[in-house]
């Protein structure tokens, strides 16, 4: 049982430093794009472009904090849940890393949503057109993309328990 325990702190550590960091860049961002305008990085292709989001990708369900905000905290507390949970061993340093990082995007955005009612995005990769984003997302897309993977083609069925 103290293996378990001793393990959490770094996932922690590792959810900390990104939510963190996710909140600096907003705030970065905020400070420094929202009255300057876009900064393009690499033209046609990757620019720095200040949004307030009131909605989920593209979007969708604009202005419904309420269910940004529940679910979020339902993310959070499943990850830490799910994370306790795994069996100690070292099988499950990639998933509880995965897990700390999911967190870490869904507090990241739930901060923004419950202190100002929306969300700050500011990475646009106009090369694609894609929905301008933030740190926050990045960490929800790739860890949970990295979710997927390890449980279709790494773990089997009894590795949790």
């Amino acid at each position: 049982m103290k293996k378990k325990h001793m393990r959490f702190p770094a996932a922690f550590l590792i959810w900390v430093i990104l939510v963190f960091l996710d909140q600096y860049t907003k705030y970065l961002a905020m400070t420094y794009l929202r009255p300057k305008g876009a900064v393009v990085l690499i033209p046609g292709v990757l620019e720095l472009r200040y949004l307030e989001n009131r909605g989920a990708a593209f979007g969708i369900l604009q202005n419904r904090q309420w269910v940004f905000i529940v679910f979020a905290i339902a993310c959070v507390i499943f990850c830490a849940w799910l994370s306790f949970r795994l069996a100690v061993s070292n099988r499950h340093t990639a998933s509880r890393i995965c897990l700390a990082v999911l967190a870490a995007g869904a507090a990241g955005n739930l901060i923004d949503r419950a202190a100002r009612g929306y969300v700050i995005d500011f990475i646009y990769f106009s090369l694609i057109h894609f929905p301008v984003f933030n740190l926050a997302d990045i960490c929800v897309s790739l860890s949970t993309i990295a979710l997927v993977i390890l449980v279709l083609f790494f773990y089997k069925e009894d590795d949790i328990g």
